[in-house]
């Protein structure tokens, strides 16, 4: 038996009933980094939650995408305001992720925040003891997919904190990137 046929052999199609667990078994084997995307009410209240779903769209003009759950009040401010920060996590704020994860009322109200209203280009809370990088956005697009709304933001500027790594999350797990170490 060659290795092509071996190889088609053990990778069977999954039933349709059971894609969306497929999807999310598949999905968990591919590593992805760590943010926590905030907002504030109209009124002033912050807003935030955990995501992993963040992708650079383009670089001219600069925009970032994020994928957020319809009916989250996050989503709604973000929505509202027409604005939302993109806190990509260091490797020691797994803390911070689980937190924004959890769901918890009082979340700001344990994590260290700064948000400057009179700044143009801040569009949110900054995470600034918890980022490796921090991207402001202004709202220019969306699109609803499925229970999901892709949410495309034009950049107004980047925060970027180069000595912190990377917080990564895959298989269930958090780890800091680089995950391996170099073998030269």
């Amino acid at each position: 038996m060659t290795e092509l046929a071996r190889l088609n052999e053990s990778a069977r199609p999954t039933a349709p009933a059971s894609v969306a667990e497929s999807q999310r078994a598949m999905m968990s084997g591919f590593p992805t980094g760590v943010a926590v995307l905030t907002t504030t009410d109209p009124d002033g209240t912050p807003r935030g939650m955990t995501v992993s779903s963040v992708c650079s769209v383009t670089l001219n003009p600069p925009v970032l995408l994020v994928c957020l759950r319809s009916g989250s009040p996050t989503l709604r401010s973000v929505l509202d305001t027409g604005r939302f920060v993109v806190n990509l996590l260091h490797g020691g704020a797994q803390p911070v992720a689980e937190l924004f994860a959890s769901g918890a009322p009082d979340r700001f109200d344990r994590v260290r925040w700064e948000y400057d209203a009179g700044d143009p280009y801040t569009a949110g809370p900054h995470l600034l003891h918890d980022a490796h990088a921090i991207a402001d956005c202004r709202v220019s697009d969306e699109h609803r997919s499925g229970d999901h709304l892709v949410v495309f933001g034009s950049v107004l500027r980047v925060t970027p904190f180069p000595d912190r790594l990377p917080l990564v999350y895959g298989k269930r797990q958090y780890r800091v990137w680089p995950v391996g170490r170099d073998r030269h």
